[in-house]
């Protein structure tokens, strides 16, 4: 029987170990703190991007499919549901996450609605633009018990955009419908309720990529920030990762920008593109350490509920987006790595 949305869902393996789907510990004694789910079709996602270990052109074996670097399990709504409140106690948020597909936006709201109705969950949607028509829409998922949404632009250009997500793909995103609909989302939610995923390590400059978090914050959104990780049998599975140099500078940026500390406008940057100032006194924030944790929707507490833990690196490399404070010693690496300018 084909295990189709909305009966059906799949969790990351971080969600299915926390609600005891599945055996596991995790590294460094790291908890999740939001249930992220993902609807799932037969035919699958629509899209093709060039990244993207749910994309239809990518050659893989069915049961080595991965999607964010691990694999993710389906599970009936109601099992989902049941063993989120017998397990999930410290559980603050729920990001429901769309595919591009024709059935996604009414299947996400459903799904919504339910937890809603059966949990005590924040809830999130993160929404793919191509299938969201009007503003209509978003005010649809608002009523439907979000009270943040995300948008995955993913790309800084519109020139990478088309390259990985558009025509250079045979893709049906397109660039400016994707920030219209961030535009949507600020005037339906308000602004800080919405969050611009981007992924560091598509081709765009340290520039680029701080230039796209300057202008998400302008519009009233946040930056949910990524490292590229290279899916086996994508399109770009032989793409190196960003450096840590590049990526922690980045983090900084992020971390500055969004928290009103300074802007684009205070920075300085080098010929090749990376950031060389930052326009504010950087000790007490490296020091502090938070700039480095995963950015992402927050919970009841106000701090980040989607803290996603190890989905940008394996558990054996240094970690990138940290699931919780960095202690002395990864600070002490945090500072070699800025420092890296290596390219």
């Amino acid at each position: 029987m084909p295990q189709n949305s909305p009966e059906y869902l799949q969790t990351s393996t971080a969600a299915a170990m926390t609600m005891k789907l599945l055996p596991g510990r995790f590294f460094r004694g790291a908890r999740l703190n939001a249930l992220n789910l993902l609807l799932t079709y037969e035919d699958g996602c629509k899209a093709n991007c060039s990244y993207c270990g749910l994309s239809k052109a990518r050659d893989v074996d069915e049961e080595d499919r991965t999607f964010i670097r691990v694999d993710w399990p389906s599970y009936q709504i109601d099992e989902i549901i049941k063993r989120t409140n017998e397990h999930g106690k410290h559980l603050q948020r729920l990001c429901v996450s769309m595919i591009t597909h024709p059935r996604a936006f009414e299947d996400m709201c459903w799904v919504m609605k339910k937890f809603k109705d059966e949990t005590d969950l924040l809830i999130s949607g993160l929404i793919s633009p191509t299938m969201i028509k009007d503003k209509k829409s978003i005010e649809r998922i608002r009523i439907s018990g979000a009270d943040m949404v995300g948008i995955a632009i993913d790309t800084v250009t519109p020139e990478l955009f088309e390259e990985h997500r558009g025509k250079g793909v045979k893709g049906p995103h397109k660039w400016d419908h994707y920030w219209e609909v961030v535009k949507w989302c600020v005037e339906v939610f308000g602004r800080g309720n919405v969050g611009v995923h981007l992924i560091v390590g598509l081709g765009e400059t340290e520039r680029e990529m701080i230039e796209s978090i300057q202008r998400a914050e302008d519009l009233g959104a946040k930056t949910h920030l990524f490292s590229f990780f290279p899916e086996g049998g994508s399109k770009l599975e032989k793409h190196v990762q960003p450096s840590y140099g590049r990526y922690r500078r980045v983090q900084l940026a992020r971390y500055i920008i969004n928290g009103g500390l300074g802007s684009l406008n205070n920075m300085k940057f080098n010929e090749k593109g990376q950031v060389i100032e930052f326009g504010v006194d950087l000790n007490k924030i490296i020091q502090d350490g938070e700039a480095f944790m995963t950015s992402g929707c927050a919970g009841k507490n106000g701090k980040v509920a989607c803290n996603r833990p190890f989905g940008n690196e394996r558990p054996s490399r240094p970690i990138r987006n940290f699931p919780f404070l960095p202690d002395e010693q990864d600070i002490k690496l945090i500072k070699e790595q800025l420092a890296d300018y290596s390219l």
